[in-house]
């Protein structure tokens, strides 16, 4: 250490903030402290939000970086939001973009919190504010009807397999209460949509698309609510229908494709089945790949890329699906109040 007029010299140089990165998962939350390098986890829900927010105070955290998960992460991004604690929610295209430039990882590695950390203190993303309420209840609704179906398909299975009279009285009413349950969900989801206008106007633009339903959008809605805002590729890697490259040096792999939001996934396969019928762009590409003699897994997933990117597309120009899409030069404008 240097003396001036035997002082010592004080170390002007700038104090690195504390940042962390958090891997969300169902189940759990795995943290990152960067650079003090502290790791721990905590369970994803009410009781470990309340312990993690109280460990980004004590630990002076600045920033927060989580990637989009569709909906495992949105709790504990509200808490933190709530609780005065920054928080970026980031595409995962970008985070797995960012550790490829590092050579942090291995084509068949994911990213971890520490990465994430990482990504925080280098790239300082701005902080992302919580989806508004009206979404929270959009997701909610989603999620108990996705379970009623679920009890609906398995009742409807067991009728098949029943053989006393009896047992099939007892499964039939639990059926028509499934599906009495099923419909006055799926009318409060009705309901939460019109409530907002912007939610409205993105729900119509999906549902005008021939192979999207009112259910497909409305998962979309919850579970992608990129669509519109990122590019093909990173919707497309989102929703796990972007076919990987898995070449290295002179050994050339399968493609494949990376895992996704698999709600959205699910979605996607029932409307590109639907659209390879009624769509006709989506019919004629599916169509010319089977031709090819590509199987239906390969060609059913490219029906619902495509189907995707066309979702996309439409939300970014604000505009509903055509048959023939205006030139151009000749794209309408839209008038907002």
């Amino acid at each position: 250490m240097s003396r001036i007029k035997g002082k010592a010299r004080p170390d002007h140089s700038p104090v690195e903030a504390t940042v962390a990165g958090i891997d969300v998962s169902k189940a759990h939350l795995d943290v990152f402290f960067h650079p003090d390098g502290e790791r721990f986890r905590v369970p994803n829900d009410a009781a470990g939000h309340h312990d993690l927010l109280g460990r980004c105070v004590t630990g002076g955290i600045g920033l927060v970086v989580m990637e989009a998960t569709g909906r495992y992460h949105r709790a504990a991004h509200a808490v933190l939001h709530a609780g005065g604690i920054q928080v970026a929610i980031i595409n995962p295209y970008r985070t797995r973009r960012f550790a490829d430039v590092l050579g942090r990882l291995a084509k068949t590695d994911e990213i971890d919190a520490s990465v994430l950390a990482e990504f925080a203190a280098t790239m300082k993303p701005a902080p992302t504010a919580p989806p508004p309420e009206a979404m929270a209840h959009l997701s909610e609704l989603i999620v108990a009807r996705k379970q009623v179906v679920e009890e609906l398909m398995a009742l409807e299975n067991q009728k098949d397999q029943s053989t006393l009279p009896a047992v099939t009285a007892q499964i039939e009413e639990q059926i028509a209460l499934c599906r009495t349950h099923r419909k006055a969900l799926e009318a409060e989801l009705v309901k939460v949509i019109r409530a907002d206008r912007r939610i409205a106007r993105r729900y119509a633009i999906l549902t005008w698309i021939p192979g999207i339903g009112p259910a497909t959008a409305a998962i979309l809605l919850s579970d992608m609510t990129e669509l519109g805002s990122a590019n093909a590729a990173e919707i497309a890697a989102l929703a796990g229908v972007a076919p990987m490259n898995r070449d290295s040096g002179t050994l050339r792999g399968r493609r494949m494709i990376r895992s996704g939001r698999q709600s959205v996934r699910n979605a996607l396969y029932m409307a590109a089945v639907v659209a390879v019928r009624w769509n006709e762009d989506i019919r004629v590409f599916y169509e010319r790949l089977k031709s090819a003699g590509k199987p239906f897994k390969i060609a059913i997933t490219a029906a619902m890329r495509k189907l995707l990117l066309l979702a996309n597309t439409l939300l970014k120009e604000d505009r509903l699906w055509s048959s023939s899409p205006p030139a151009r030069e000749q794209a309408p404008q839209i008038h907002r109040a």
